[in-house]
């Protein structure tokens, strides 16, 4: 049934449609699949559903994707480029991407989940745990040991590791700055 303007029966709906409207089954006589692809694809969303699966959005609009892990449709161009999709688009948008990515890098430097990042920085009260003004978003940790001490800003945690984490430079360093230490004339 590869002429132009065929038509096919479709079992499930029982309407007649153009073959174009019929999937590719080469071990059937006329080389489609019996249901039309509207058929087929209601019976797969319901198989999934019933699973308890999620099931991609039917009604996207030309120039969108439906996003699994958010939920959201959005326009391709929130979307990073992969080449071995079929769309060529990611499976996962942007943001999701960026929040996994996050989520995997505190486990594997820190050993921590974002929760318990969180519970840090709420008993810090959300402040940098030095200053005690500027909010609390970067992990602290010891480079010798690797033991996480707390949650700093920016600016207290770079100080620390340009100090190279080292209680006698940091020592001398406050010492300097109340000035007990010795100061030369200039």
């Amino acid at each position: 049934m590869s002429g132009l303007g065929a038509e096919k029966k479709c079992s499930a709906c029982q309407r007649r449609l153009p073959a174009s409207a019929f999937a590719v089954n080469r071990s059937r006589l006329d080389g489609l699949q019996s249901n039309c692809r509207e058929c087929t694809g209601g019976a797969y969303r319901r198989r999934r559903e019933a699973l308890g699966k999620t099931v991609r959005r039917a009604n996207v609009p030309e120039g969108h994707k439906h996003c699994l892990s958010c939920d959201d449709v959005k326009p391709w161009s929130e979307w990073h480029r992969n080449a071995t999709a079929s769309d060529g688009l990611s499976t996962r948008c942007k943001s999701c991407r960026a929040a996994e990515g996050r989520a995997h890098y505190l486990k594997r430097q820190y050993g921590m989940t974002e929760a318990e990042r969180d519970e840090m920085i709420a008993a810090q009260n959300g402040l940098c745990a030095i200053c005690l003004k500027a909010p609390a978003v970067h992990v602290d940790h010891c480079h010798s040991t690797g033991r996480v001490r707390g949650v700093l800003c920016f600016n207290c945690n770079s100080a620390i590791g340009k100090l190279g984490d080292d209680p006698d430079v940091i020592r001398r360093a406050i010492a300097y700055v109340e000035g007990t230490s010795w100061k030369p004339n200039l």
